[in-house]
């Protein structure tokens, strides 16, 4: 019988009244503490930092922290439930954010969904942090905060819907190709979904090499043929799709040998995988339900099958890279995560499964070589 993983969640929430806590790493025991601490010795740091801003990477912790920023309008597969609603995932960010990296995270979700007003707070709060994780924001949106952020900023910024899922995807995708001997500028792949997710992996993975790729959203095949396309979509068009085909995604997934699905439940079954090439691989990722359940897909004749789920082998989670990246940018002092960085911590990612099967393309989280490979190959880059 499976867990109610949902009961269960609201049971220790209420109970521990959500996930995280501020302690102090200074004694506080006495008079003299609390003359360090505070009152009147702590005059000194802030005059120094006054005097020299980079002495707050030295004396404060917060610069050791990153801001998890939601407006709470695109959280996981339940879509825009709000700022409240999303304060329990962006707690369970900062968790992660602790226990794989060591980095302080800091639940920040915010009671607008204007552009403007999202960008202007970010930039108002940004002082008291080494990096910036955006989070749960729908498209497109997510673009141009991203991106202006990103420019005005003198800290990294990272949405991590989009890249965080990209690098891991990139990771699956390495180790894959190995186990069924295939070559990336040799397949043809087809991407479900042109939201933030969608757009960003299939960014990195045409950057990384992969040459043959359709994505496809509600209305089907993107090409460059379909009028009043969105500007992100008409991106995907002049980088995909080089014949210009059109059609469903049923289409699409003919003789294809790999789907990348970030997109909707029970997209796909096992008629659409027959369609494809021999030994595909399939990455259904939709959540909690993916685009075909891996069980399923296997039946079908998948080779490779991963999802976003902890219920069964290849879970294709963002807590494999986000915590590394960060920590990596934060400890080289970086101004920005580059796609350089991130294709070179999607490599180190895959290399630390040294032998890829079927039923292991990608690591567990827990392994403690992930977050050290995914840190040092950002640094690497930045010391360039």
């Amino acid at each position: 019988m499976k867990k109610d993983y949902q009961k269960l969640s609201i049971a220790a929430h209420r109970k521990m009244r959500g996930k995280i806590e501020v302690i102090s790493k200074m004694p506080l025991r006495n008079r003299e503490d609390l003359s360090i601490a505070y009152t009147p010795g702590v005059a000194g740091p802030a005059l120094a930092i006054a005097q020299d801003k980079r002495f707050v990477y030295e004396m404060t912790s917060t610069k050791n922290g990153v801001a998890i920023v939601s407006d709470g309008s695109a959280v996981l597969g339940l879509g825009n439930i709000g700022p409240e609603a999303a304060l329990p995932i962006m707690e369970g960010k900062a968790a992660l954010f602790k226990r794989f990296a060591g980095l302080d995270g800091f639940p920040i979700v915010l009671a607008t969904q204007d552009v403007e007003e999202i960008i202007a707070t970010v930039k108002a709060i940004a002082p008291t942090f080494g990096g910036i994780n955006l989070e749960d924001i729908s498209a497109p949106r997510c673009f141009e905060i991203e991106e202006r952020l990103k420019k005005e900023l003198d800290i990294p910024v990272m949405h991590d819907d989009q890249h965080g899922t990209a690098v891991v995807v990139l990771a699956g995708l390495i180790n894959a190709l190995k186990v069924v001997k295939k070559e990336k500028t040799k397949v043809k792949m087809v991407v479900s979904g042109a939201g933030a997710a969608g757009t960003a992996v299939t960014k990195l993975l045409h950057t990384y090499g992969f040459i043959n790729i359709l994505v496809c959203d509600r209305q089907g095949i993107i090409t460059s043929k379909r009028k009043n396309l969105e500007k992100h979509k008409k991106y995907l068009a002049s980088i995909t799709n080089s014949h210009k085909i059109s059609g469903s995604l049923k289409d699409a997934l003919v003789g294809a040998d790999i789907f990348v699905g970030v997109s909707q439940g029970n997209l796909i079954g096992s008629v659409e995988i027959k369609m494809m090439g021999p030994d595909p691989i399939i990455l259904a990722l939709a959540n909690p339900t993916p685009e075909i359940m891996p069980d399923k897909a296997m039946r079908g004749g998948a080779a490779v099958v991963a999802s976003g789920r902890s219920d069964f082998p290849n879970q294709i989670n963002n807590v494999l890279v986000y915590p590394g990246i960060f920590k990596g940018a934060i400890e080289a002092r970086i101004r920005e995560i580059t796609d350089e960085m991130k294709i070179a911590a999607a490599a180190a990612l895959a290399s630390v499964v040294k032998r890829p099967t079927a039923e292991k393309i990608i690591p567990d989280p827990f392994d403690k070589k992930v977050v050290l490979a995914v840190s040092n190959a950002v640094k690497k880059i930045a010391r360039r």
